[in-house]
């Protein structure tokens, strides 16, 4: 009976390891199911980065190409400025030019007109003149 009862205690002992055993092995089955679904999150993760990346990447062009866009329109209205600015000086000499023009012409027309007025008179003296005769 000794050795039944050994032997009844070892099987239930070897029960309980296999028993452990099999807890064990769920437990770590379950710790597998989990770990691949967090390796199946990280690769979707990863996924999910490399596109971010590949859009940021796209962002950046776009962005560079607008900037070397906005260089290029301010290039141009540098460009159009100096051109304005000379007109525009062309014209401010041109303006000058005419004023003075003006004043000399209104100065020739103060003296013709004194002219005329002398020529006038003397014309009134010699028509006086001939009606006394």
């Amino acid at each position: 009976m000794t050795t039944q009862r050994w032997n009844d205690e070892m099987l239930d002992g070897l029960t309980s390891n296999v028993d452990e055993m099999r807890e064990s092995i769920t437990e770590m089955r379950e710790s597998i199911t989990e770990m691949r679904e967090s390796i199946t999150e990280v690769r979707e993760s990863i996924t999910e980065v490399r596109e971010s990346i590949t859009e940021v990447r796209g962002s950046i062009t776009e962005l560079r190409e607008s900037v070397s866009e906005v260089r290029d329109s301010v290039d141009g209205l540098r460009v159009t400025t100096q051109a304005l600015l000379q007109v525009a000086a062309q014209n401010q000499r041109r303006m000058d030019m005419f004023e003075e023009e003006m004043t000399l012409v209104k100065q020739r027309q103060a003296e013709n007109d004194e002219r005329f007025n002398v020529l006038l008179e003397e014309v009134r003296y010699l028509i006086r003149g001939n009606k006394e005769e």
